[in-house]
């Protein structure tokens, strides 16, 4: 196959990430997740100035799939309003994904085994994308019966080929996104041969292929570090793990050296992860809590997403909405703010889901559901009224949708009017931090202490540690990790005469019930 010809030069590493703005937040490519109306939300959050310091990536796409199947391509990207047919860019005016005007910069990231069909799928979205990136992080058991992602990380000769294949043959840069592997030295061989084979910038999680699930654990920054010390010095590297709020961004890169950092399930939690709090007061949006703690409201939040749903994947203007309440404004009329609890499912309703449900599945629908579970995550847990009628409302039901947002501005609107009627004093700031002190905190209970808000406010989903899970029951070795255990307990016991008791004593029964909500997203890498 011929070079590629293109009307720009093609830069690659440094110079690469330099002319796209030099961005060190970055959203991470997640399964049915970092679709366009997600992305452009959390860009929605930044200024101008600091927008041009986010990069956005596309969920991850199939490559096979991509190449093979025009539906396919229209279903999962859609540049114009055109069906994605050709390689050459389009003469019709930009739309959605890739848009320069709102979807910039983005990388798309493939799956892929094959460097042919990674390469024929990549020519398709390279003249609406700066860059395409090589999945090599997914843990999860899709990907290991499909042989890509993070099951790929044994395969060093394919890795390279297909990343070398795109770096000599493609018009745009290629980028990779890998897990760490189980010592420094094997890591840091790793990225030197993807980086040789001509990745642009090398994206780290922190985290090895085994740790998901509740046994996610801790991603492992001085591993990143030791990569960005023994690489080139003009090496771009992002850091993926470990970001909870903004304030994580400037630890994570004053701890690794990296030039950006990427957030997966935070932005999730939180889609203005990557926000400042707003530059002049604004409470119909903006939580000011004690301490300087703070965070926006899932109600606005809420609400945005709702409106860009209804610009973007439906073609309309947003309906018109009153502004936000705070406590000063005079009470609303309670017919309409009450919302429904979705009890009573009518048949209009149900003849709209039929109709609805022909229509070709567009990603910015179908993941409404998912994403306002992990938002509303908090608020969820205690309305449970407001879970069930979410659960209720299906793909495109956009009725159903405002319905579950009146719900929510109904509850947060009782929230903070109870908050303005309950006196705030010192005391009780001082007593709430005394309750994170002690022998007999858990390391989530520490952490929740620091990133916890109210549940009308955006925030971290806290994890338990592994350890703490396997306590809760939440979590069972496997018959490998037990084996590995065993073998250390008798290894002691020969050492150390004295006898250990601690699996002897009563262990925390599991108390552990579910959420009742659905499973996370695939954070892919």
């Amino acid at each position: 196959m011929a070079a590629p010809t293109s009307t720009r030069p093609k830069l690659t590493g440094r110079a690469f990430y330099e002319s796209i703005g030099s961005p060190k937040m970055i959203v991470a490519p997640m399964v049915d997740r970092s679709e366009f109306a997600w992305r452009l939300l959390t860009r929605s959050y930044l200024d101008q100035e600091r927008s041009k310091s986010m990069l956005a990536y596309t969920p991850m796409l199939h490559a096979r799939l991509f190449q093979e199947n025009p539906k396919h391509r229209d279903t999962y990207f859609r540049p114009t309003r055109n069906s994605l047919v050709s390689k050459d860019k389009s003469s019709m005016p930009p739309w959605l994904d890739g848009n320069p005007e709102i979807d910039r910069p983005l990388f798309v990231q493939f799956c892929a085994n094959k460097p042919e069909e990674l390469l024929e799928a990549a020519q398709y979205v390279a003249p609406y994308c700066d860059a395409v990136d090589l999945n090599l992080g997914c843990p999860q058991g899709i990907a290991r019966h499909g042989h890509y992602g993070a099951f790929l990380q044994e395969d060093w000769d394919t890795i390279y080929n297909m990343i070398n294949k795109l770096h000599k043959e493609l018009s745009v840069p290629v980028t990779a996104k890998m897990r760490i592997l189980e010592t420094r030295e094997k890591t840091l061989e790793y990225a030197k041969m993807i980086l040789s084979a001509g990745a642009s910038i090398l994206t780290v999680h922190g985290r090895r292929r085994e740790q998901k699930g509740h046994n996610t654990g801790l991603a492992d920054w001085s591993m990143i570090r030791y990569l960005r010390e023994n690489l080139p010095a003009d090496t771009v590297i992002f850091a993926n793990g470990n970001i909870l709020n903004s304030g994580d961004l400037e630890a994570c890169l004053e701890a690794t050296g990296v030039d950006g950092v990427m957030s997966a399930e935070g932005n999730l939690s939180d889609p203005t992860i990557f926000a400042l709090p707003p530059k002049e007061y604004n409470p119909r949006e903006y939580w000011y809590g004690p301490r300087r703690k703070g965070g926006y409201r899932v109600d606005a939040v809420f609400r945005r997403y709702m409106d860009i749903i209804h610009k973007y994947a439906f073609d309309r203007p947003p309906p018109a909405r009153p502004p936000l309440y705070i406590p000063s404004d005079p009470k609303p009329d309670s017919a309409k703010e009450n919302g429904d609890d979705g009890s009573q499912t009518g048949a209009t309703n149900s003849k709209k889901r039929k109709r609805e449900s022909k229509a070709p599945t567009d990603p910015n629908l179908k993941g409404m559901q998912g994403h306002l579970f992990q938002l509303l995550r908090p608020l969820v847990t205690v309305h449970t009224n407001i879970r069930d009628a979410l659960a209720k409302s299906y793909y495109g039901d956009m009725d159903a949708f405002e319905n579950v947002l009146s719900m929510v501005e109904k509850v947060v609107m009782e929230a903070l009017d109870a908050e303005a009627q309950q006196e705030k004093t010192e005391d009780s700031a001082a007593q709430e931090e005394e309750t994170t002190v002690g022998d007999d905190v858990t390391p989530k209970q520490r952490t929740e202490a620091k990133y916890k808000r109210p549940w009308w406010v955006c925030q971290p989903h806290i994890r338990p540690l592994p350890e703490e899970a396997l306590k809760l029951g939440a979590m069972q070795l496997s018959k490998k990790e037990k084996a590995k255990r065993a073998m250390q307990e008798s290894a002691e016991t020969k050492e150390d005469p004295v006898q250990r008791v601690d699996d002897s004593q009563p262990q925390p029964q599991s108390n552990h019930t579910s959420d009742d909500v659905p499973k996370a997203a695939l954070v892919c890498g």
